[in-house]
């Protein structure tokens, strides 16, 4: 665990990234850097109109990942250990689902520019959960710029993401099937999680239970 500096937790939409970084932080006795979502002014129209708004957004979101990223660079990683709530690299998958063909090779051109400033993690932890499971989440926690979000997106997100993490090798990887864990409420589920990261040996590992 002593080289596991810097942590990044990744998921769809609703699949718990940000409460599991929380408590993490704790366990680690780590810094914690979340993503300032409320903050894009772009989010909520581009739900209600992903075609005019969808670059606007992206870009909003790049550049916000970006400097927080830099913040992550600047700090001493061997006195010191950070967890995130998303992994820089996910924000070209988000682009490569919203924007269109010209507007994706403008976004791509700056991105190609800002991703070689950006850290990699020492592990990566995905979240993956069924489209099914996340838009009831989705639903239920009742984030007014969420509410616009329809099904299909997340199945197109859920694919994307699969296919991405598949691929994955930058980082050490540990896949949770989030069906069956609760994280939140029974910590438990989240001595096993910290067991499993503590202990892994790995480069890829995948977690679930039987539900």
């Amino acid at each position: 665990m002593k080289d596991l500096r810097f942590i990044a937790i990744e998921g769809v939409i609703g699949a718990g990234k940000t409460s599991l970084a929380k408590i993490f932080s704790n366990r680690f006795h780590a810094g914690v850097i979340l993503e300032k979502f409320e903050e894009n002014p772009f989010l909520e129209k581009f739900y209600s109109d992903p075609i005019k708004y969808a670059f606007h957004t992206q870009i909003y979101f790049l550049m916000s990942r970006y400097r927080q990223q830099r913040k992550i660079a600047q700090i001493d990683l061997f006195k010191s250990r950070v967890i995130t709530d998303y992994l820089f690299i996910k924000d070209r998958i988000f682009a490569e689902i919203n924007l269109n063909e010209d507007e994706f090779t403008l976004y791509d051109k700056i991105y190609r520019l800002i991703e070689r400033d950006i850290p990699l993690p020492d592990l990566v932890i995905y979240l993956q959960a069924e489209p099914e499971f996340l838009y009831k989440r989705i639903k239920k926690r009742d984030r007014s710029f969420e509410q616009e979000i329809e099904y299909e997106y997340i199945e197109k997100l859920c694919e994307a993401y699969n296919t991405f993490f598949f691929h994955y090798n930058r980082s050490p990887l540990l896949i949770i099937d989030v069906k069956g864990f609760d994280f939140i409420s029974n910590s438990k589920d989240v001595d096993l999680i910290y067991n499993e990261i503590k202990d892994l040996k790995e480069p890829r590992r995948i977690i679930f239970r039987e539900w």
